[in-house]
């Protein structure tokens, strides 16, 4: 609504305690979510709100006795009795973990004077509360969750029920964390893998582009170089030019070879790179083969102008 503005704004993972085992996570979606603190002005009400399409995934209201816990380096929770749930945050990084506790933290203090303000003003202008000070009281004056509410008297039957809720929360909270912690690691490494053969596949690609441009322009230079061994072949001892020619070809042998030396090279270094690239094996496979046919035919050609070297 127009009376409860954003007061801060981040980028998390969002999950819910499972409320069938209460110690696994259920994530709330398959990508991270804006989760922002609102402040309503009217009510004095601090709340957590996380929206998934057209459904709120948290509507968290917060409260004094809230406690936010870091898990992880990149995991947090804290548990809500009103929704009756823990809720779970994974962040990208500890700094943005850091930026939403320390928020919590003040958004709690500010709940908490709040919650105070709200008592004092009721009690100054509520009659039925001036009692003496040798008056006693059956039960404590527990003011509910919200700031702004009318108090309530509650029994000690009430105490015990809230005492109880409160050790039932902080149980589901210990067991949660438990598995939370390992799935939330498997979880994060997982991400940072994928992203690591995901660059890989782009590298390897490129690679492989590039090698192929270059196979071509070797093809053809390879097939000229072939040719033109071929015409000194027919023109043999009777060309009056062969001693130039000789010294010619002999020169381009040896540029020949070590282009064959370092074309060897990189067939080794891409062999290499592509033997742990799983995710682009069938690519590979056909490359490698190509590579082998080039490897023979290379060898092939290479026998071949050693052979017309010796016959010049």
């Amino acid at each position: 609504s127009c009376r409860e503005q954003p007061i801060f704004s981040t980028r998390a993972h969002v999950f819910q305690i499972d409320p069938a085992t209460k110690r696994n996570w259920i994530p709330a979606s398959k990508h991270a979510l804006t989760v922002s603190y609102f402040y309503d002005a009217t009510r004095n009400v601090y709340r957590i709100i996380s929206v998934g399409g057209t459904k709120a995934i948290i509507n968290s209201t917060i409260t004094p006795n809230m406690t936010f816990t870091k898990t992880s380096q990149k995991f947090g929770q804290w548990a809500d009795s009103r929704a009756n749930t823990v809720y779970g945050l994974g962040f990208a990084s500890e700094q943005h973990l850091s930026q939403f506790a320390e928020k919590f933290q003040e958004v709690k203090e500010a709940a908490r004077l709040a919650r105070e303000k709200s008592q004092d003003k009721t009690e100054l202008t509520n009659p039925a509360l001036n009692i003496t000070s040798h008056q006693v009281l059956p039960s404590p004056i527990i003011s509910s969750n919200g700031p702004g509410e009318d108090k309530l008297f509650r029994s000690q039957s009430a105490d015990v029920e809230i005492t109880t809720e409160k050790e039932r929360l902080k149980k589901m909270l210990s067991e949660g964390s438990v598995s939370e912690v390992q799935w939330e690691a498997e979880f994060f490494s997982l991400q940072d893998n994928n992203n690591k053969l995901v660059a890989a596949l782009h590298e390897a690609n490129a690679n492989v582009d590039q090698w192929k441009k270059q196979l071509a322009a070797y093809q053809e230079e390879t097939e000229t170089l072939r040719q033109r061994v071929a015409e000194l072949e027919s023109q043999g001892a009777h060309d009056s030019s062969s001693e130039n020619n000789k010294e010619e070809l002999s020169q381009t042998l040896e540029e020949l070879e070590l282009l064959i030396k370092a074309k060897d090279e990189e067939i080794q270094m891409l062999k290499s790179q592509k033997c742990g690239r799983w995710e682009a094996e069938g690519e590979r496979e056909e490359t490698l083969q190509k590579l082998q046919e080039l490897e023979a035919r290379n060898t092939e050609l290479e026998q071949r102008l050693h052979l017309a070297e010796q016959t010049l």
